[in-house]
């Protein structure tokens, strides 16, 4: 079993739009075969030291997990996020 997180800080940093990220992260669940499960959440300490918001993936292998990151549905997520970004972070494990 292969994790995939991903951190997000937005350039909007409101909970509205927090939210609206993790409803639009959301729609990656069932149109991404290789995604076997997925959660999302918004921060809710809000510090200065906080990321806004989280993508948990779990893939069945390092390839599911190369398929996903080509995926045409994906890569539109891919787009989309990189207009509401300030800065994201990553870690890929096994177990």
């Amino acid at each position: 079993m292969i994790t995939h997180v991903v951190c997000w800080k937005l350039k909007d940093r409101s909970r509205e739009n927090a939210e609206r990220v993790r409803e639009k992260l959301l729609t990656l669940d069932g149109r991404v075969p290789t995604l076997k499960s997925l959660e999302v959440g918004v921060d809710v300490i809000r510090a200065d030291r906080s990321y806004d918001v989280v993508l948990i993936g779990r893939f069945d292998s390092l390839e599911d997990l190369d398929a996903y990151q080509v995926d045409p549905y994906h890569q539109e997520i891919v787009q989309f996020m990189r207009t509401v970004v300030d800065h994201a972070v990553a870690v890929d494990y096994e177990g």
